[in-house]
């Protein structure tokens, strides 16, 4: 699949933007920091006329895994998100900080117990020259939550029920019930703006039998910093320079996402400067980029958790006491310690420590092989069974389902490790197709409604989370109450009941809470990558 615009426009598109940028070369952010790594860091602000640094570049991105969609309604992968991020914008943006700043809407407050309002920037224009407004909003917060659509991420919308244009540049939210975290809701890349043309084309290429997402998918169009050039899958999607992005101009001409699926071949790209960022970087290739010259290793402290599933919908794995014995024979130092180095923190749950209701007084289940043994007895399997465990072409990943291979044959369990491409993976765990999986989450709102509520509810089986089949009524009880309840306090008793419970039922191994690990070129300056592992780019220059 190839997708582009006019050859020659772009050309000519190309041409002139390269004498713009050349003629507007100045001096970095003042304002510009020092991070862990000795390498500048900007405060997040905008680049001006007066501030920006040098000619920006053509960055050069290496990724494990190519985009799944470039529709935000399409998918709700990481690789799909980073892309997206940069073409499309939210409503509502997160900082360094996971705290909520203002983008596309100036400000925001809750005029009722259940209805938001949000004031909308003004003279914010689309790629295709079109107005972003109220209409916009409304048209593709409802898309999201169009059943016709199926999109994975309309449970981040399921609790409104009404969007009112007030006027041109108002909107109101109504929800089912008072949800404090909506405002958040509206952070993450899912509610993403995109061009109200493409959204309309989109519905009525649905009526003539296409796929949700074919028409976005074919060419997105956003308000962000930069815009679509190509997407060829499997290979690469190419971004260019929006010159007339609203809110000051990002500073590389360019940014190319290249499909690089071996860690070593990433790293190889790096020292030879073929790659500009290699993304991620596997804990054991550290020491080999730390002795590099000419690049670094950008580490980031993370809200995502890494855990290993069961499909609870198949035999054996729906028997809790199975589930629990597979949890209590694995020792999860080994993994920590052997395979990420010790790089992140042991998870006794679902919710990282930085993250609204996490809670450190929840018991877990311990490493324990004699009990692990007698609860597989007292089960019926006493002599173990054969299963599958799923990953994806992640090394750390494709190690930790080795170990974990060893160590269930301890106690008899024998475990075949089958590898997917990524695309193939997403499908089919979405589809129930496994017994055990590797897999991992990040909590994109900073709160623990997104931390349970997608991966657990049995509303959310599938692709938009819960691809362990959890169906539980009493968790589904807690985790409706945990998103309706206004106080705080209220909120975490509820979801420390919640994370209680998730002991007993034990839907999946929590393996630690990540600290993201990149390799970037020296000449890179001003990245950022955000603590739900978003790339930060706007401000990123190359300095020759």
């Amino acid at each position: 699949m190839k997708m582009s615009k006019n050859s020659l426009l772009l050309i000519a598109i190309m041409v002139m933007l390269s004498i713009v940028l050349m003629a507007c070369a100045s001096e970095p952010d003042e304002n510009g920091s020092t991070d862990d790594n000795g390498e500048e860091a900007t405060d997040g602000g905008d680049a001006g006329e007066d501030d920006a640094a040098g000619e920006g570049g053509d960055l050069v991105i290496a990724n494990q895994s190519d985009v799944v969609s470039l529709d935000p309604a399409g998918s709700n992968d990481v690789p799909s998100s980073d892309v997206q991020a940069n073409i499309y914008e939210t409503l509502v943006k997160q900082d360094m900080d996971m705290e909520l700043q203002p983008s596309l809407a100036e400000s925001w407050e809750a005029v009722e117990d259940d209805v938001w309002e949000f004031d909308l920037q003004e003279g914010v224009t689309f790629h295709d020259g079109s107005e972003f407004n109220a209409e916009v909003v409304k048209a593709n917060i409802e898309r999201i939550m169009d059943p016709d659509v199926a999109s994975p991420r309309a449970f981040l919308y399921e609790m409104v029920t009404d969007i009112e244009v007030v006027d041109d540049y108002t909107v109101q939210f109504t929800t089912e019930y008072p949800f404090s975290p909506l405002p958040a809701h509206l952070a993450h890349s899912g509610g993403a703006m995109v061009a109200l043309e493409q959204v309309e084309a989109d519905y009525e290429a649905m009526e003539e039998g296409e796929e949700p997402g074919s028409v976005i998918n074919q060419n997105p169009i956003g308000t962000g910093y930069f815009e679509f050039d190509e997407w060829n899958a499997g290979e690469y999607v190419r971004l260019t320079n929006n010159e007339d992005y609203w809110d000051g101009q990002a500073l590389l001409d360019t940014v190319t996402f290249k499909v690089v699926g071996e860690d070593l071949t990433r790293v190889a790209e790096i020292t030879t400067g073929d790659t500009h960022i290699a993304n991620p970087l596997s804990p054991s290739d550290i020491g080999q980029i730390e002795a590099e010259d000419g690049a670094h290793v950008h580490d980031q402290g993370s809200v995502s958790l890494s855990y290993i599933g069961f499909n609870m919908e198949k035999e054996p794995f729906d028997d809790e006491r199975v589930r629990q014995a597979v949890s209590m024979a694995i020792d999860k130092d080994q993994i920590i310690d052997g395979i990420y180095d010790g790089v992140g923190i042991p998870a006794i749950g679902p919710i990282p420590p930085d993250v609204f209701g996490y809670d450190d007084s929840v018991s877990g289940i311990e490493h324990n092989l004699e009990e692990a043994e007698d609860l597989l007895a007292e089960a019926g399997y006493e002599d173990g069974f054969s299963t599958t465990l799923w990953t994806n072409d992640q090394r750390e990943r494709i190690d930790a389902a080795t170990n974990v291979q060893a160590q269930l044959e301890e106690i008899g369990i024998e475990v075949e490790v089958e590898i997917l491409e990524w695309g193939a993976y997403l499908d089919q765990t979405a589809n129930g197709e496994h017994d055990m999986f590797v897999l991992g989450w990040s909590t994109a709102t900073g709160d623990a409604d997104y931390s349970m509520h997608p991966l657990f509810h049995s509303d959310n089986v599938g692709e938009p989370g819960n691809r362990t089949f959890t169906e539980n009524d009493e968790l589904d009880a807690l985790l409706e109450e945990g998103r309706q309840a206004a106080d705080p306090e209220d909120r975490e008793e509820i979801y420390s009941e919640a994370q209680e419970l998730l002991v007993d039922i034990a839907p999946m191994l929590y393996l630690h809470h990540q600290e993201f690990l990149l390799s970037v070129r020296d000449e890179v300056k001003g990245f950022e990558l955000l603590p739900t592992q978003i790339l930060q780019l706007k401000d990123v220059y190359i300095e020759e």
